[in-house]
């Protein structure tokens, strides 16, 4: 199998004629549009834009004799790079393409917004890649219409909790939480609290919190107190947040984060304010960073395989047939902290 076979019960690509049809302009008009050129009035743009939207239309920005060879260009869209988890994926999928013949990864960032990576989904597809990798499964229903009748591979990386367009390949993370519940009952914890950042936008996140409160209910437990910041996670975020957790009235003793940004935070809350971890309360993490690793203490977590999930998602593309799902896994590293 090679990266530009086609998917099957593809269906036939919607042409810029059959938009203009159905928004009743002049194909120029959607033309002009799509490339921002010249003056055009808002309330047509936005008609075409939502039938552009609603068909799935893709542009094509290799013409004539060009338009049937295959690129070798791989579209790499990931929501941050400020995030280490994310340049591990990235140095995984570089491992991946050093062993294909010339093929060159295309990165954007989506600051995990939805719209965001539709646009540049859009723009990608319209220069005919191999391949389309994303992270996650949350897209909007323009993005999931463009990738289902693309005729390239498409790879969600980072999760295996739902159905893939094509190919998903990562961990399971409401299995990941359940794991966390489990390890820490059966450790004898017994008050939980949370620590997290915006679970709205963090479906994975969201799912390990999910997972958690899974194997807290099978134990006779419950999350006793929570706080979540209404931002995205950072260090900051979560020391600002154990702080608040942990002057509550409702008394804890091991705090579940969201992810080890957060928890170095609520570890360096505890040790300014000289609560004994995990004497006084015991703190455990999600991702494995190497901050983590290397702190006195070293933070007790789950280690995600984000290295293999980039390599892994190449080859997959390459070999692997449609409704594939690849779990890279993840382990429990015990730590010091909980």
């Amino acid at each position: 199998m090679t990266a530009k076979q086609r998917l099957p019960d593809r269906k036939s690509k919607v042409t810029v004629r059959e938009v203009a049809l159905r928004a009743n302009v002049s194909e120029s008009t959607v033309s002009r549009i799509l490339r921002n050129k010249g003056p055009i009035a808002d309330d047509t743009r936005e008609k075409v834009m939502e039938v552009v939207r609603a068909m799935g239309y893709v542009p094509n920005r290799i013409a004539g004799s060009l338009a049937s060879l295959n690129s070798n260009l791989v579209g790499v869209i990931i929501p941050s790079l400020s995030n280490i988890v994310f340049p591990e994926v990235l140095q995984g999928i570089h491992a991946g393409l050093e062993a294909t013949d010339n093929m060159q990864a295309v990165i954007s960032i989506s600051n995990y917004d939805v719209e965001l990576e539709e646009n540049v989904i859009r723009g990608l597809l319209a220069w005919k890649p191999a391949a389309v990798l994303t992270t996650g499964f949350e897209h909007s229903d323009a993005t999931r219409r463009m990738l289902e009748l693309s005729d390239v591979r498409v790879v969600e990386m980072m999760d295996i909790d739902s159905d893939p367009i094509d190919i998903a390949v990562g961990m399971s993370h409401r299995s990941a939480g359940y794991a966390t519940g489990r390890h820490l009952v059966e450790k004898g914890w017994r008050r939980f609290g949370y620590v997290g950042h915006n679970l709205d936008n963090d479906r994975r996140a969201r799912l390990r919190f999910e997972g958690l409160r899974s194997a807290l209910f099978e134990a006779g437990l419950d999350i006793a107190a929570r706080a979540v910041a209404g931002s995205a996670s950072s260090v900051g975020a979560g020391k600002q947040m154990t702080a608040q957790l942990l002057d509550g009235d409702t008394p804890v003793d091991v705090i579940v984060y969201s992810n080890d940004d957060m928890a170095v935070g609520g570890v360096f809350h505890c040790q300014s304010a000289g609560i004994s971890i995990p004497g006084d309360v015991a703190v455990f993490g999600f991702n494995g960073l190497d901050i983590g690793f290397q702190m006195p203490q070293p933070l007790s977590t789950i280690r995600s395989n984000r290295f293999l999930i980039g390599k892994t998602a190449i080859e997959a593309m390459l070999t692997e047939p449609a409704g594939t799902k690849i779990d890279t896994g993840f382990e429990i590293f015990e730590g010091g902290t909980a």
